[in-house]
């Protein structure tokens, strides 16, 4: 997940960027990635998270690190409301989400994804391969959705994958009363 979002920094050097981060746990991902870099200023993030103390970790790390463009939000990420503000976004992280709900929420968030995008904008998206294994279906409703696959990350071995795909169709505006997910697991 690091490797992709500095890599997607790194192909665009000029730009001022949007980020948000569904369920965004301590921000490790985002964070770990920004405080290595000279450039890191030029990132306005929005980190959702609902839980606490992982919302306090992340303000925290985000602060030890310098990065006073990254707002951490005590959030429901799967509520649309939480991303007024922070969208259209031109990366939007999807880790951790879609191995913990149903199947229809799965399906549901990424026919509702142009609501969070920017035109051209990336989402990275991490999910298990435990059987039944989601992520051939996932990447059709990517497809179906508007998203052109730039990356998919399945090692041998190992039961994660990591999918990258670029927006290529037209953002939708957000409406804030709609509901992406609940969390099942």
């Amino acid at each position: 997940m690091r490797r992709e979002i500095a890599t997607w920094l790194d192909e665009r050097p000029d730009e001022r960027l949007t980020v948000v981060s569904a369920c965004a746990g301590q921000g490790h991902d985002l964070v770990g990635v920004l405080a290595g870099r000279a450039d890191a200023h030029r990132v306005r993030a929005t980190l959702l998270e609902y839980d606490a103390g992982n919302v306090t970790a992340a303000r925290a790390a985000a602060a030890q690190a310098g990065l006073a463009n990254i707002l951490v939000e005590r959030a429901d990420a799967g509520r649309l409301s939480s991303y007024a503000g922070a969208v259209p976004a031109d990366l939007v992280l999807m880790a951790g989400i879609f191995g913990n709900v149903t199947e229809d929420d799965v399906r549901r968030t990424v026919a509702t994804l142009p609501q969070l995008c920017a035109t051209g904008a990336t989402v990275i998206w991490t999910r298990t391969r435990k059987s039944p294994d989601l992520t051939p279906a996932l990447r059709g409703w990517l497809r179906a959705a508007g998203f052109v696959e730039r990356a998919f990350h399945a090692p041998d071995g190992v039961l994660f994958a990591v999918g990258v795909h670029r927006f290529a169709g037209t953002p939708r505006p957000l409406d804030a009363s709609g509901v992406l997910f609940t969390f099942v697991r």
